[in-house]
């Protein structure tokens, strides 16, 4: 899923956003008074799956318009399974659906495991993400996955023999969540 064009049409200050509420904090500091431009984000979940029947790590792709607006190329990263935590449900119910809805997984939520949660972007916005872990296979599929209204999600999966390499491909776009969560993989499962 090739993106074939992107044309940037504007770039605007928000008015009223939704997501990211930027925000300016004035604060003391060891008795010197200073300023900070802060983003007042969500925080959210990613999720490692690995996939037993094709020994492979999932990963989704997709446009991401900050990495195409700073950095041109295509715009695509590579991510684990991953959703922002605005639900009023438990942050496990939001990682069941994320696996549904971006990689079309039905995943019971006493199988996804817990890592670890740390904090991400703490030089203007400090969210949480909560990394989780669950294996799948076939039986376990209900779609193909893409994500929902009009997210266009691809759905790969990095055979395991590849997978430390692509770690450090610099050429592919990935994020800290997908780094750590590969490196505890690996530790964990001594693959």
């Amino acid at each position: 899923m090739k993106n074939e064009k992107v044309e940037i049409l504007s770039i605007e200050d928000l008015k009223e956003p939704k997501y990211i509420k930027p925000k300016l904090v004035k604060f003391r500091h060891n008795g010197i008074l200073r300023d900070w431009e802060i983003a007042d984000t969500h925080d959210s979940v990613a999720i490692l799956l690995y996939h037993k029947e094709k020994d492979a790590l999932v990963l989704v792709k997709q446009f991401r318009p900050a990495i195409y607006v700073k950095y041109g190329g295509d715009g695509e990263t590579y991510e684990l399974c991953a959703g922002l935590i605005d639900k009023d449900k438990s942050i496990k119910e939001i990682a069941k659906e994320e696996i549904e809805e971006e990689c079309g997984y039905r995943v019971l939520v006493d199988d996804i495991k817990k890592v670890a949660s740390y904090n991400t972007a703490v030089g203007f916005a400090g969210g949480r993400q909560t990394l989780f872990f669950s294996e799948i296979d076939e039986s376990m599929r209900v779609s193909d996955g893409g994500g929902i209204d009009d997210e266009q999600i691809e759905v790969l999966y990095l055979p395991l023999k590849e997978a430390k390499e692509f770690m450090f491909d610099e050429s592919y776009i990935k994020t800290p969540g997908l780094l750590f969560g590969f490196m505890w993989f690996f530790n964990e499962y001594g693959k």
